[in-house]
């Protein structure tokens, strides 16, 4: 479904707000591609970068597939971006990486709040300027499991999640069912696989979500290889 940067109004049900991780961004129409192409930084009020993006070079007038990516702790907005870049020409993905507000993300530090809030604020900006039709949400690490988080929660604005060696997943409320791929290498030692992936997997399996889940040898990382098997697993070409 096409997205643009409209919003809902505020919500009022307590459990609805960005205290707990949902979202305002809604579905909507398409709109015309800005000019702006390649690395596209956003700053804050203050003249502080808070996201970062990679748009690609449109294509007559398709729009784009966009993929939020979350960094892990103490990462940038352009580690985050490296995660998907080498399949981001090829598959027309438009990238968006955000900065938290602290070292790492808000539900981790103190609950959600300050990051759902920028969150919100980046893509409204950026849906606003490019056309997009499907919008998904990844991350690395604790990025992977505040976007797991986020994206159960706001089920019903992302169409999967792609989980980079998670360490949990902690939704407060859940709407819709996006599918889910998890990724985590068997020799991980900042979040070792038996702890987290192997007990995380069956759980969200459990609960009904539809989960592909691949363990490669390695340790904290993302292999473009594993990159890649998501791409396949999400049905399109790479």
């Amino acid at each position: 479904m096409p997205i643009t940067g409209e919003t809902v109004p505020p919500h009022r049900q307590p459990e609805e707000n960005s205290r707990h991780g949902r979202l305002m961004v809604r579905p909507g129409r398409l709109v015309a591609a800005s000019a702006r192409t390649g690395l596209v930084p956003f700053d804050g009020q203050d003249g502080e970068p808070i996201a970062l993006a990679y748009v690609p070079q449109p294509v007559g007038d398709h729009p784009y597939r966009l993929v939020l990516l979350l960094h892990g702790a103490g990462g940038s907005p352009r580690a985050a971006l490296e995660l998907m870049l080498p399949v981001a020409d090829e598959q027309r993905l438009l990238l968006v990486a955000p900065q938290s507000t602290a070292a790492t993300w808000d539900l981790i530090n103190s609950g959600f709040g300050p990051d759902v809030r920028r969150i919100d604020r980046v893509l409204q900006e950026i849906l606003a300027g490019y056309p997009v039709a499907g919008m998904l949400i990844g991350g690395f690490s604790d990025g992977a499991s505040y976007a797991l988080s986020i994206g159960l929660i706001n089920g019903d604005v992302f169409d999967a999640v792609l989980a980079f060696s998670p360490g949990f997943a902690a939704p407060l409320v859940t709407h819709g069912r996006p599918r889910v791929y998890v990724s985590h290498g068997t020799g991980d030692a900042v979040l070792p696989v038996d702890p987290c992936s192997r007990r995380l997997v069956p759980r969200l399996r459990m609960l009904g979500y539809d989960v592909a889940y691949d363990e490669f040898d390695g340790g904290h990382e993302v292999p473009e290889s594993i990159v890649r098997r998501a791409v396949r697993w999400l049905g399109w070409r790479a």
